[in-house]
C-alpha cells in the first residue's frame, strides 16, 4: 500500500482536473471520502487521482462503461483491492475523517464498517438461512446470546425484504433460495455487522425484473440508516435509486477518472460535460 498525504486544496484540484465538483448543497462532513485515489494492477494504471465525497444517508450511483475502474474503486473503499497480489494504490479513504489505510488501522475494522454486496450472490450454500445472516457477526467477533441472534436474524432479513418469504424455513440451506432471494440474503448478512456504509457492485445484473425491483425497494428503504454506493450499468436503475451520481470514464487506454459528479437528476438531465450526455443517452458505452 502506498497511501499519499493530501490536503483539502489538493482534493479540490483533483475534482477540477476531472471536470467534476461536489454536488450542490453537499456538507463538509461526508460519511465517506476518497481523496486522490490512483490504482494499479502491476504496471497497468487503472485509476487516476479519483476524488469523491459520499454524503451520509444518500445513495450514490457510480456509472460508466465497462473497464473504467468503477468496481476497482469500490473495492478500494473497503480494502479489498489489496487482496490482489499485483494490486497497489495511492491516496486516502476517509471514514469519519480517519484514513482506513492509515497506520494502525485494521482491515477487519474497515470491513465491519464498510460492507460489500457483490454482483453474483454468494451465500454459503450449505449453511442455513439464519446462519448465513449470522456469519458476518461471527467473522468479526461479535458475541451474541441466543435471543440476540434471533432478533438480529429477523431484523436483518426484514430490512432486506426477505423475512416474510423465509421466516418459516430459517434452517433451510441458503443455496436453496432463488437468485433474487440469495442476493437479499447477502444484503441481510452485510447488515448484520451494523455497517456505516454499504457498497454494492452491480447487485441486480444477474436478476430478473421482479427480483431487481425488490432489491431496489430494499436499497431505498436502507438509505435512511446506511450510506450506500452502488455500481450499475442500468441507467434507469441509477435514476430510480440514487440521489447523487458519479460518471467514470477511461478514454483511449488512459486510466479511469470521474468526468462528472452531482445530483442524479442534474447528471442525467443537464450534465455539464458532453461526454456525460452522450453516455446517459446511450451514444457510447
Amino acid at each position: 500500500m502506498n497511501p499519499s498525504t493530501t490536503t483539502p486544496s489538493d482534493t479540490a484540484t483533483a475534482h477540477a482536473d476531472a471536470g467534476a465538483g461536489p454536488p450542490e448543497g453537499s456538507s463538509a462532513g461526508s460519511a465517506l471520502e476518497a481523496r486522490d485515489i490512483s490504482a494499479w494492477f502491476g504496471d497497468n494504471k487503472v485509476l487516476e487521482r479519483v476524488s469523491l465525497a459520499v454524503r451520509s444517508g444518500m445513495v450514490t450511483a457510480l456509472i460508466g462503461p465497462s473497464g473504467c475502474g468503477k468496481s476497482t474503486f469500490l473495492r478500494i473503499l473497503n480494502r479489498m483491492h489489496e487482496l490482489v497480489p499485483s494490486a497497489s494504490m495511492s491516496g486516502q479513504v476517509l471514514l469519519d475523517g480517519v484514513d482506513v489505510y492509515g497506520p494502525g488501522q485494521r482491515i477487519t475494522d474497515s470491513r465491519r464498517r464498510i460492507g460489500m454486496v457483490f454482483q453474483k450472490p454468494n451465500p454459503f450454500p450449505m449453511m442455513s438461512i439464519a446462519d448465513n445472516v449470522l456469519a458476518g457477526p461471527k467473522f468479526v467477533g461479535m458475541r451474541l446470546g441466543r435471543s440476540e441472534r434471533d432478533r438480529l436474524v429477523e431484523e436483518c432479513l426484514t430490512k432486506a425484504g426477505l423475512w416474510r418469504e423465509v421466516k418459516g424455513r430459517l434452517r433451510a440451506p441458503g443455496g436453496a433460495l432463488s437468485g433474487g432471494q440469495q442476493q437479499r440474503l447477502c444484503i441481510a448478512r452485510s447488515l448484520a455487522i451494523r455497517p456505516d456504509v454499504l457498497l454494492m457492485d452491480e447487485p441486480c445484473s444477474a436478476l430478473d425484473p421482479t427480483s431487481t425491483r425488490r432489491i431496489e425497494e430494499t436499497i431505498q428503504q436502507l438509505a435512511d440508516e446506511v450510506t450506500i454506493v452502488i455500481v450499475t450499468h442500468n441507467m434507469q436503475q441509477a435514476q430510480r435509486v440514487s440521489q447523487e451520481c458519479a460518471f467514470f470514464l477511461a478514454e483511449e487506454g488512459t486510466p479511469g477518472r470521474i468526468v462528472e459528479y452531482g445530483p442524479t437528476r442534474r447528471v442525467f438531465e443537464s450534465p455539464t460535460d458532453q461526454r456525460t450526455l452522450d453516455y446517459v443517452h446511450g451514444r457510447f458505452g
